[in-house]
């Protein structure tokens, strides 16, 4: 009774129940290893190289716009996995509306959640050399490695070459550009460590 009342004021259950059913499809016909487990909700922007690897544990999920998280409005989330990069996603991870960027590596540990609009790349994206630029110049990549537990908060940047330690806490709106060591708290642009989580 109750998904026929909100598909009558809404449509919203019947919406992602198509969109977790039409994701999965995509992400398999684009060559990702996923589980039967994976719930991506309404729309997501992906795009997979096939000289490219993404690799998804048991129990993702992924809410992505249409109000679905109100803490990320209407904010389409993207993974993006290009030419000869590797994407792996642990087990029991949650994403909002969030975008993945991998060029070269991205690996994200079991237990991560990542908080309604954050930007984590392996890349600068474009050559930091103006120079370099005009000419087309390779961009700069490093691995991003997010350990066990961790948690993101919202709206955070996660640079390139960065590893964040297993059990730490990411504050709302951070900027990490540098290791963040397991089991503390860290924040701020640019991030640094507040506390370590046993003090």
């Amino acid at each position: 009774m109750a998904s026929v009342l909100n598909f009558l004021i809404g449509g919203e259950i019947p919406v992602q129940a198509f969109f977790e059913r039409w994701n999965r499809l995509k992400l398999r016909l684009c060559g990702a290893k996923i589980n039967n487990y994976c719930k991506i909700y309404n729309k997501l922007y992906l795009f997979l190289h096939p000289k490219g690897s993404l690799e998804i544990g048991k129990n993702f999920t992924f809410s992505t716009g249409s109000n679905f998280n109100q803490l990320s409005w209407n904010i389409r989330g993207a993974i993006y996995v290009a030419s000869g990069a590797t994407m792996k996603i642990g087990d029991s991870v949650g994403v909002s509306s969030s975008c993945l960027w991998c060029t070269k590596q991205i690996t994200i540990g079991n237990h991560v959640d990542i908080g309604a609009d954050t930007l984590i790349l392996d890349t600068d994206a474009h050559h930091l050399n103006w120079q370099e630029r005009r000419n087309g110049g390779e961009r700069s990549s490093k691995p991003v490695i997010i350990e066990d537990d961790v948690f993101i908060g919202i709206r955070s940047i996660i640079l390139k070459g960065v590893t964040i330690g297993a059990r730490s806490l990411i504050g709302a709106g951070s900027v990490v550009a540098k290791r963040v060591t397991p089991d503390c708290v860290a924040a701020g642009n640019p991030c640094k460590i507040i506390r370590m989580n046993n003090q």
